[in-house]
């Protein structure tokens, strides 16, 4: 047993009346004694789901992160004529509606506005779609690349995919525990923050209850990381909705803030979301509008993939106007320019040597 971490997991599991706040020091010691398992596995459920219940608070987020920063994988900076975009969302996948952020990353990579993603295998509580088995039935097998191989990639072709189980093995030893728990921990709210890039970043993160957009906002400004987009998205993601109202907070570089609300029938589109019925039938519509011949499933995925690709083009200083995103957008999918860029990161990473599947 470690001693040490007991005095922080006492702090924090004394009830809602006693327990105290970790200072951010605190916080990353303890974070960095449980994913280097210095902690017992005792330890380590009774702090998650200790943590869970009384709240993580921005210091405590910060200095989760700063052992992230320690500890976890960090892809290098790389030139481009546009902000290096993270997009930061919950690995637990979807269940619900079918996921866009691959279809907007791939937008903005066409735009020379490159695109990092990262998360693992179907993870709990949800055990839903995660975005690796999407960009899997689409070609390309971010899970067979090294660190290295990744940072080739992302600097060639604009596009990046960091993926857990391989390339930060220390947060994905921590993945049976949320099982075992049955609830998010902590870690989960670390991830919607966290960017595993060294340059300065565009920093996406999705969210579903408000108090998570306003511990996010506060942990950013003590991490020094202004520029930064929140998203009240579909379960949880990155991507805007079009069923209600956009309810965007838009960090500044000069450390200012702004708040965004947009609603796509505004814009001409119709308010509708695509459902996540059928997995297989998922990636089919997904590949028709890469391809530019979206069927009638496709075809709201591809007025999705507009709203979206046109929100992230315009926020990242591709387009002047939202109006002039929305432009680009469609004009990238109906001219093949996503199924070029597709192919050119399938042709990239097939040129290298793929580590061995585990």
């Amino acid at each position: 047993m470690s001693h040490a971490f007991r005095s922080l997991l006492q702090k924090v599991g004394s009830g809602s009346h006693t327990s105290k706040d970790l200072t951010r020091a605190e916080a990353a010691t303890a974070t960095f004694m449980m994913l280097q398992q210095e902690a017992t596995p005792a330890q380590l459920g009774a702090f998650m789901i200790a943590h869970r219940i009384k709240r993580p608070t921005p210091d405590e987020l910060a200095g989760m992160l700063d052992a992230y920063e320690q500890l976890g994988p960090k892809l290098a900076a790389i030139e481009s004529p546009h902000p290096v975009t993270v997009f930061s969302a919950p690995y637990d996948g979807r269940s619900r509606t079918l996921p866009i952020s691959p279809l907007a990353a791939l937008i903005l990579a066409a735009a020379d506005a490159p695109v990092i993603m990262h998360g693992g295998d179907r993870m709990p509580t949800k055990y839903g779609l995660p975005l690796i088995e999407i960009w899997q039935n689409l070609g390309l097998n971010w899970q067979r690349l090294t660190l290295s191989q990744i940072q080739q990639v992302l600097a060639t072709t604009g596009l990046g995919f960091v993926y857990l189980p391989h390339h930060f093995v220390q947060a994905q030893a921590m993945v049976p525990y949320r099982d075992q728990i049955g609830k998010r921990p902590p870690f989960a709210t670390v991830e919607i923050m966290w960017s595993p890039y060294g340059g300065q970043a565009h920093l996406v993160s999705g969210f579903v209850h408000p108090p998570t957009e306003e511990r996010t906002r506060t942990t950013l400004a003590l991490r020094n990381a202004p520029f930064f987009t929140t998203v009240k998205g579909l379960e949880g993601s990155c991507d805007l909705a079009r069923s209600r109202t956009a309810i965007l907070g838009l960090g500044q570089s000069d450390g200012s803030f702004d708040r965004l609300l947009i609603n796509a029938r505004d814009y001409g589109f119709s308010s509708e979301d695509p459902p996540l019925l059928d997995e297989a039938e998922a990636i089919a519509a997904i590949q028709g509008v890469i391809e530019g011949k979206p069927g009638e499933v496709s075809q709201e995925v591809s007025q999705s993939a507009i709203w979206n690709g046109g929100f992230y083009l315009w926020r990242c200083g591709v387009c002047s106007s939202l109006e002039a995103g929305f432009t680009l957008a469609e004009k990238l999918i109906t001219q093949g320019q996503l199924q070029q860029k597709l192919s050119q990161i399938q042709q990239a990473i097939a040129a290298l040597t793929l580590v061995a599947p585990s």
